[in-house]
């Protein structure tokens, strides 16, 4: 379900997403999450697509809101679970895993930092129906963790760590989150690094080309190096 409640380019999202909550997003619209979102990452991925482990029982009925990050969490004495923060981790390292991923566990959300190759939201998300949400700057996690209100479960905590298990929060007006991958695979990224590209030539007229001594290093400006 959409709600405009945060003004005209901003948008509250209900998890799990349908497919027609999904169809007007824009890329560059500002998106907020109420409902079930998890964590999953490499662990995880390795975990349930490596090592051939079931997703945990009921996981795709209540969420289908993957984040790439690393909460700082803890567990009480008594119990409980205490979320200070959620730091999002750079999603493009996971690309090998996101097609099965997305097949296995019907995720229609991804959201990282710093975003995917733009083939891969053709070739992987755009297929699976799926979007990706970037996270807005850095040093946002304690602001992030201010929209969680709670831990409904935690999975392979002790096998994998707090980093890397599966976290399932209860969010609320979570975000702030842009749109960086639409539906039909549009990249807000890609789109504005072809408009800075544009003008390198007029910003580095005149310098000599610079003198790179690394193996695989390139001199050309305009390629962006992760």
């Amino acid at each position: 379900m959409v709600e405009r409640k945060h003004g005209r380019d901003s948008v509250s999202l209900r998890v799990p997403v349908s497919a027609d909550d999904l169809k007007p997003l824009a890329i560059g619209t500002v998106v907020y999450l109420d409902g079930l979102v998890y964590t999953g990452r490499e662990g995880v991925y390795q975990k349930v697509i490596g090592d051939g482990a079931e997703l945990p029982e009921g996981l795709t009925g209540l969420s289908n809101a993957n984040f790439h990050c690393s909460p700082a969490a803890a567990v009480e004495p008594d119990g409980s679970y205490t979320v200070g923060g959620v730091t999002a981790t750079a999603s493009f390292r996971f690309a090998k895993w996101m097609p099965e991923w997305l097949a296995r566990s019907g995720a229609k959300i991804i959201i990282g930092k710093g975003g995917m190759a733009a083939d891969d939201y053709r070739n992987i998300l755009v297929p699976a129906g799926a979007i990706y949400l970037t996270t807005v700057g850095y040093g946002t996690g304690a602001l992030l963790g201010r929209g969680i209100r709670g831990v409904r479960a935690v999975h392979w905590l002790e096998e994998l760590g707090n980093a890397q298990a599966m976290w399932v929060f209860e969010v609320e007006n979570f975000g702030p989150f842009i749109v960086e991958s639409d539906l039909a695979g549009n990249s807000l990224f890609a789109q504005h690094g072809a408009l800075v590209n544009a003008n390198l030539e007029k910003v580095y007229a005149g310098l000599k080309r610079p003198a790179l001594a690394r193996y695989g290093e390139t001199d050309d400006r305009k390629d962006e190096l992760i």
